[in-house]
């Protein structure tokens, strides 16, 4: 079985990280494409400007910035064609969600996975 796994930008990119998709708007400070190995970047599935803005990476705020931010998803059609495309993808590999924050706990990557995986069960369900 494959996985769908989060990972920072900053890591070394390795043979097991499988399909990278940067998941931020924004390419990640100070990192080369070289270095980054990105296979695709999915700025469509990213939170808001607001929301980010909000949410400032403070671990307080944390909780509700991902009951917001799964909110956006719910609402964003792209969001729902990304995550069937994650799904294809983990037919033949590993994917890796690529994100740039420094916090390994506490950042939208984390809250995307499980979204991701909720619709992933969904459609299995179906």
């Amino acid at each position: 079985m494959y996985e769908l796994r989060i990972k920072r930008a900053y890591l070394p990119a390795e043979p097991t990280d499988g399909h990278r998709i940067l998941i931020d708007r924004l390419w990640p400070r100070g990192l080369s494409k070289e270095a980054a190995a990105i296979d695709e970047w999915a700025k469509e599935v990213t939170p808001s400007t607001a929301l980010r803005q909000w949410f400032g990476h403070k671990e307080e705020n944390f909780e509700e910035f991902a009951h917001r931010y799964r909110e956006e998803l719910d609402e964003n059609p792209a969001a729902t064609d990304f995550a069937r495309h994650c799904h294809e993808l983990l037919q033949q590999g590993n994917v890796s969600l690529i994100y740039g924050a420094r916090s390994t706990t506490c950042n939208h990557a984390r809250v995307l996975r499980e979204w991701i995986l909720g619709q992933t069960e969904a459609q299995s369900g179906d």
